[in-house]
């Protein structure tokens, strides 16, 4: 297997609130995009790193509770952190990790990171954003392209370490050989669309890859911090579209 991670500041932003940790051999990956007052966000994001460090450290193999329990245990240590730290009052995190066993991708989700995955050419999102926006979108209240440019489209609806809605998104997807698989904060998402994501991966190696993609987010603005990691699935059996 192979995998790789960028991540950069962007060109508008002082600091890198964003934060992103793998384990190649053991096929786990988890991106979170940190939120809140001066210097917050990149606490809340490494406190949410740390909680899927612990939970690689405690288990062997994944499963759906383990995830679980890893998200809100990361979700009840920010909040702790942020009740007794009046300087990080109001911080937060997304946090998007998967981990790989037996055909599967076992993948916890909360916030607008993002899971995709290259299979055959086709690039699917796998998790669902918890965003205002996306909520516009399913109801048919704004079309896809609208949301990419509607002036709310950085509200999030669930998010760890806040008080309001923060339960995960838990699932278990089908995982091949020959996969791509693609972990990213929303400065990639919101400024590089899918057409010429699934573009880049399909042509490209993982590290042309990911060097391409920086380089698009920045091109198109660099209006957020830009997180990515890029796994190539060598497991299990190949996909065969027939």
């Amino acid at each position: 297997m192979a995998a790789t991670l960028r991540t950069h500041v962007g060109k508008v932003r002082k600091q890198n609130e964003d934060a992103a940790w793998y384990d190649e051999k053991r096929a786990v990956f988890a991106v979170a995009d940190g939120m809140g007052g001066h210097q917050a966000g990149e606490v809340a994001s490494a406190m949410a790193i740390d909680a899927v460090k612990a939970m690689v450290g405690a288990h062997d193999v994944p499963s759906i509770s383990v995830m679980r329990e890893a998200v809100l245990s990361a979700h009840e240590t920010i909040l702790e952190h942020a009740e007794t730290h009046a300087e990080c009052a109001g911080m937060g995190t997304t946090l998007s990790v998967m981990w790989r066993r037996d055909g599967y991708m076992y993948i916890a989700h909360v916030g607008d990171s993002r899971i995709y995955r290259l299979r055959g050419g086709v690039l699917t999102q796998i998790t669902q954003d918890h965003s205002l926006v996306e909520e516009l979108v399913r109801n048919g209240l704004i079309t896809r392209q609208e949301a990419r440019v509607h002036p709310r489209r950085n509200i999030i609806t669930r998010a760890l370490g806040t008080q309001g809605e923060n339960t995960p998104d838990l699932l278990a997807a089908d995982a091949r050989r020959g996969d791509v698989w693609l972990l990213c904060t929303d400065g990639l998402s919101t400024m590089v669309e899918d057409k010429d994501i699934e573009r880049v991966l399909d042509r490209s190696g993982l590290e042309k890859a990911a060097d391409q993609l920086l380089r698009m987010a920045l091109k198109a603005g660099g209006r957020d911090n830009v997180t990515l990691i890029l796994y190539r699935d060598e497991e299990g059996e190949p996909w065969n579209q027939d």
